[in-house]
């Protein structure tokens, strides 16, 4: 990209390049707009995502396809229980040169050197190699036998969850869903995107789709999101509401500290604020105001907070506290 151009003809070249993605994607993907948004706004905010919904919803299809549009490399990584960390970092391997006789030690790159990763199913796998795959997330590199491969950039990692069938798995621990920048559901479609999806799978495949960003734009993009700037107030209400889902916070209303364990620590008040700068650049807005960082609560709070039994017994999810909490706080 022409580095002549300035922030806000960038800004506006990434609020068009949005209505691209969004229509292109349009052709294989049918409703999820809401998703679709918030995955765009954590890839440019250089975060992983964590995408909680039952089977059959296109999930794989949808960031196939976003790879696609992008012209990433995209690496899928189904996760079992006999899943190895090695077969997603990759691993060492004898070779022996046929001129000299000689046996040296060849390293094979895992699934994970990709720029868009699917990391199906995550908590099917045991702790050790779900450790493989988050360590890769944080570091943005994998050590083998001594070396350390650094991965491309961009790295963006889209992990799924089933909420269903949960027998046999191994659930995430909380320090390691704090490495997703958001946790998302996706939900069963509307009856008229459902009678769309049918009859768009069930006829004939034409669906010619054309790239929209380069990978040096993205990068541009990304480094575009840093630069946004944030007014104070904006900060001041992140960082409140953040505090306020603490039960010993001293902030904290009466209802947070009868129903939640665990609040959210610093990285979400980070998070939210990254997520709303990308939202308002995505939408063409110069900075971003406290309504997005309403938009970003529920994706960025709702795997770092942990309710309690007495939320339980209520019958009350982390989505109902949050959206409680949002009430309360001006």
């Amino acid at each position: 990209m022409d580095p002549q151009i300035n922030d806000i003809e960038l800004l506006e070249k990434l609020n068009q390049s949005k209505d691209r993605f969004l229509s292109e994607i349009g052709k294989t993907i049918i409703g999820q707009t809401k998703i679709l948004n918030q995955i765009l706004i954590a890839l440019f905010c250089k975060g992983h995502t964590l995408i909680v919904g039952v089977p059959g919803l296109a999930k794989t299809l949808m960031i196939k396809t976003m790879a696609e549009l992008l012209e990433l490399n995209f690496s899928r990584i189904q996760f079992t229980p006999d899943l190895m960390p090695s077969d997603i970092t990759g691993t060492e391997i004898i070779e022996e040169d046929h001129t000299t006789g000689k046996r040296n030690f060849r390293f094979f790159q895992g699934p994970v050197f990709g720029n868009i990763i699917l990391a199906d199913e995550i908590n099917r796998t045991p702790p050790k190699t779900q450790a493989a795959l988050l360590e890769a997330m944080e570091e943005h590199r994998v050590t083998s036998s001594g070396t350390t491969y650094t991965l491309e950039e961009p790295f963006f990692v889209l992990a799924t969850q089933n909420p269903i069938e949960q027998e046999g798995t191994y659930p995430l621990p909380e320090a390691q869903l704090d490495r997703f920048m958001f946790n998302l559901k996706i939900s069963y479609p509307t009856q008229e995107e459902e009678i769309k999806i049918v009859q768009s799978t069930t006829g004939e495949l034409e669906k010619d789709i054309k790239p929209i960003l380069s990978r040096q734009e993205l990068l541009s993009f990304q480094n575009l999101v840093r630069r946004v700037p944030v007014a104070e107030n904006v900060i001041s209400f992140a960082v409140n509401l953040t505090t306020s889902t603490r039960p010993d916070s001293g902030i904290a209303p009466d209802f947070i500290k009868d129903w939640i364990d665990w609040g959210a620590g610093p990285r979400a008040s980070q998070y939210l604020i990254l997520g709303a700068k990308a939202k308002a650049a995505l939408d063409g807005r110069p900075s971003p105001d406290i309504s997005d960082i309403k938009e970003m609560a529920l994706p960025v709070l709702r795997h770092r907070i942990l309710p309690n039994f007495n939320a339980e017994a209520e019958g009350l999810s982390t989505d109902d506290i949050l959206l409680k909490l949002l009430d309360s706080i001006n």
